[in-house]
């Protein structure tokens, strides 16, 4: 009997926690198909890349994941890494309002304070503002919600433009790289969806979801020697385990082909055989992978992404003070700076957040820019952006002087748009698939967070694995 062949494209955390979990997760399996995982950069793990910087491990990518999600610590367990697990030090952040910074409350849910008192003390927003909270704790709104809507939408109705953009969007939208009016609120943030169809005050219903005060796990956590470590690690594993990786190859098609294998993966220069394919790529070039199968995923060409930059500044303690707390600042998008709007998206305090970034006599920064509408970033040359940032972090921090050092790294179209209908794209493609044996996986698709994407590939590879007879 042939031996079962399956296929990955694409050789970020999901694709690789797809090829962990078919080879046998934490018990390598001796009945393992054969796996082929296939990746067109020259290097694994997307976003999660680590540099030797300044003495330090720097992440280019994420910084961290929520611990609360029980997918990455599940997969740091499986490869042994839990000893070098390393939770957040800190909480908090701040908001950006009229030229201030103004602390967040420690119980805000997704950055949203919980109730209209929190909202008038923490300063920034008009009496308008606040009276429009305060009315729907005491006469909410009704809504007419259906399947799904815009978080833009929902939040405005319930509390105004002026909250919905001055703190909601700073936060959801920042995360996302996206803008409120457009993302989905099933996508992104359900129980939002959920609450407003109940109906009742929405932010006593979001108030309800805060974490319980007594909870002693971290909201975050990452890794000593940077997120990096982790998509090595794997491929290290994967290679014992005989799955074949090759980097620096581009599929150019999925075919279907007769006799005993199904499918065909082409590159430039090979044809693999394969019952099972799983797409870990951008859901444009998964619609392009399939089209000679299927119009039923061209749907997934429509999923816009956002470019994003991040600049890591390197301060002497002496030239720059943060703030007495948090982990960093949010500034929303139509803050004005020097007779145009603030570059900077946020600031992260990376070394406060991190232990092992931590250096005497120094301060380590992380600088965001980039929306779905806003290229200016794009457009500009290194050089160029770092001095736009540095100008800015000046404004809202105090900094003084030049940074002793920078980092600037760009990730083009790397962050997904769940707009709205999201889910529903996302299921057909499933659904036209499905047939032929092939199943998506990653963030384009179930979430763009680490863990999200590493349940996302392991259920995917969970799935192949019963196609084939090899479920549990």
């Amino acid at each position: 009997m042939t031996r079962p062949s399956v296929v990955i494209v694409g050789g970020g955390i999901a694709g690789l926690a797809a090829a962990f979990e078919l080879s046998g997760g934490a018990s390598p399996r001796d009945d393992a198909p054969r796996i082929e995982l296939i990746e067109s950069d020259a290097t694994l793990g997307g976003p999660l890349t680590t540099v030797a910087w300044r003495g330090r491990h720097l992440d280019l990518g994420p910084d961290g994941f929520l611990a609360r999600r029980p997918e990455a610590l599940a997969l740091l367990r499986d490869l042994g890494l839990e000893n070098e697990l390393e939770y957040v030090d800190a909480s908090g952040a701040s908001l950006y309002l009229r030229g201030a910074l103004r602390t967040l409350p420690e119980d805000s849910v997704m950055g949203i304070p919980r109730s209209s008192t929190s909202m008038r003390d923490m300063g920034g927003l008009s009496t308008s503002a606040v009276f429009a909270v305060r009315r729907d704790e005491r006469l909410p709104r009704r809504q007419r919600v259906g399947d799904d809507a815009s978080i833009g939408e929902i939040v405005r109705r319930a509390w105004g433009d002026e909250v919905a953009y001055r703190i909601v969007e700073p936060m959801i939208g920042g995360i996302q790289a996206g803008r409120i009016d457009q993302l989905s609120a099933r996508s992104v943030f359900p129980p939002l969806l959920e609450a407003a169809r109940r109906g009742g005050s929405l932010l006593r219903a979001l108030a309800s979801l805060s974490p319980s005060s007594t909870s002693t796990t971290p909201s975050f956590a990452s890794l000593e020697r940077g997120l990096g470590s982790l998509p090595v690690r794997l491929a290290d594993v994967l290679r014992e385990r005989g799955v074949e990786v090759r980097t620096g190859h581009s599929v150019e098609t999925v075919r279907e082909t007769p006799g005993e294998y199904p499918l065909a993966v082409e590159t430039a220069d090979t044809v693999t055989p394969a019952h099972a394919v799983i797409l870990a790529t951008p859901a444009p070039t998964s619609a392009r992978l399939v089209s000679s199968l299927t119009d039923g995923a061209t749907g997934l060409s429509t999923i816009d992404s956002a470019s994003a930059a991040m600049i890591s500044l390197l301060y002497t303690a002496d030239d720059l003070t943060l703030p007495p707390q948090g982990t960093g600042v949010l500034i929303p998008l139509d803050t004005p700076f020097s007779g145009d709007t603030h570059l900077v998206t946020a600031l992260t305090f990376l070394d406060r957040k991190w232990p092992h970034l931590r250096r005497d006599g120094e301060v380590l920064i992380r600088a965001h820019v980039g929306r779905i509408d806003d290229h200016r970033g794009e457009q500009m040359s290194d050089d160029a952006l770092l001095e736009r940032v540095v100008a800015e972090v000046a404004t809202v921090l105090g900094a003084r002087g030049t940074p002793l050092d920078s980092f600037v790294q760009r990730w083009p179209r790397g962050l997904p748009q769940y707009y709205v209908g999201h889910a529903e794209r996302v299921t057909h493609a499933r659904s036209a698939l499905e047939p032929f044996g092939i199943l998506l996986a990653g963030s384009p698709y179930d979430g763009v967070g680490i863990p999200a994407s590493i349940g996302s590939g392991r259920r995917a590879a969970q799935q192949v694995l019963t196609r084939l007879g090899h479920g549990e």
